[in-house]
């Protein structure tokens, strides 16, 4: 044996030594002592949902369920002092859509086991799916789809660059004559022009409700809702200003009228008329829906209004020349919030002026808060009442998804 090789094989016998000592004296062996794995969220057939979360150093963990009324308090195992994964188990959901994240010791964190995220321009937060029957207009199907077409342009009412999304019903095609009418659907405060989709699911609930027959085929424009950007700044400033939010409304109408509007028409088969033309938003949206629509009655014919945030609004102001003679030129105005709603009291103010001025509109109560389970659902049951030559009730509707 040469001399290196007899130094190789002194090293090799010197370090498998060493591990014996180390292992009899007891050091820890650190592959043993790895990170747990995070697990990812189970679902239970019964609806109940268990989430995980691994952080050893924090001293509290809650799960901030959308829909919830408080956070949910999560437990740590006491034997799993070195690990840190806390856990909690809900009551059995509905079969929906849930947005969730966590709060370790008051700073919210994402879920880095989830993928799928809700997407929001102030806080970030993953889902989470909880199944349900075909019959959920939410639930993808085996039926034609729509398509999904993002656009980009420079506004020069607002004076940055936006973008706003297009749904065309299964069976359109650029290069056929068939024209189609169009609803503009908008978004609430702190969302982005993607959040019907992303979130809301409005082409999975479209696609649905055209293939069994309940929904006219429709062209769905889902564009930014922010006339006045600086109302979701980093500081809020303008978050409580009426000033701010009156600027917001009257440029996002500006921006609509004069840029989103005129591009639809030229890229897209929309028939023309108000007859062919709905406007309806949730939150923020269904404000600007009401302000936007009920101002231009020679435009929009169906008018639809989800959780609208009304509070502190002037109606006399804000809709000066709306009374009766509104009725003969409506098709629909569909106002619905959800009871636990904490924007139903301005709501019903505004169901209330409605009333003394004789505008007929049709008013909707559903279980739920200011959440995306009721957008949804309104959604699903106000579309099959659009651009129909006889007006649907929308009562035998409502109850049931």
């Amino acid at each position: 044996m040469t001399t290196g090789a007899k130094s190789l094989s002194r090293a090799v016998m010197a370090g498998f030594l060493l591990l014996i000592f180390l292992s009899a004296w007891g050091v820890p062996n650190f592959a043993q002592q790895a990170p747990a794995q995070i697990r990812p969220v189970e679902v239970s057939s019964d609806g109940r949902v268990t989430f995980h979360f691994r952080d050893p150093n924090a001293k509290q963990v809650s799960l901030v369920l959308e829909g919830a009324k408080q956070p949910l308090p999560m437990q740590r195992p006491s034997q799993d002092s070195d690990q840190g994964v806390w856990s909690v188990s809900t009551d059995p959901l509905e079969p929906d859509y849930y947005g969730y994240s966590f709060l370790a010791d008051g700073i919210a964190l994402v879920d880095p086991a989830n993928p799928l995220l809700k997407p929001n321009l102030f806080s970030l937060q993953n889902m989470v799916h909880v199944p349900g029957p075909p019959s959920l207009p939410w639930e993808v199907n085996d039926v034609p789809h729509g398509v999904i077409h993002h656009h980009f342009y420079h506004s020069r009412v607002v004076g940055d660059d936006r973008d706003f999304y297009v749904y065309t019903p299964p069976g359109y095609d650029f290069h056929r004559a068939q024209s189609y009418p169009v609803l503009y659907l908008l978004h609430g405060y702190s969302d982005d022009a993607s959040a019907w989709v992303a979130v809301g699911r409005a082409n999975v609930i479209l696609d649905n409700l055209i293939a069994q027959g309940k929904a006219k085929p429709m062209i769905v424009v889902m564009p930014l809702g922010y006339g006045a950007p600086e109302i979701v700044g980093p500081d809020h400033a303008s978050f409580a200003n009426p000033a701010g939010f009156a600027r917001n409304k009257a440029k996002f109408r500006d921006a609509l009228f004069e840029e989103v509007m005129p591009a639809v028409a030229k890229a897209y088969r929309v028939l023309p008329g108000r007859n062919a033309r709905a406007i309806a938003g949730l939150s923020m949206g269904g404000s600007e829906s009401l302000f936007v629509g009920l101002n231009a009655l020679d435009r929009f014919a169906w008018i639809g209004a989800f959780s609208s945030g009304l509070e502190g609004e002037d109606f006399d102001t804000e809709f000066p020349a709306l009374d009766a003679k509104a009725n003969s030129q409506l098709r629909l105005l569909w106002i619905a919030c959800g009871q636990d709603d904490h924007l139903l009291a301005s709501n019903e103010k505004m169901r209330d002026w409605l009333r003394a001025r004789g505008v007929k509109f049709t008013w909707v109560e559903t279980p739920g808060a200011h959440t995306w389970q009721v957008w949804r659902r309104n959604l699903a049951n106000f579309a099959p009442l659009l651009f129909q030559r006889k007006l649907l009730s929308s009562s035998h509707l409502r109850s049931s998804f």
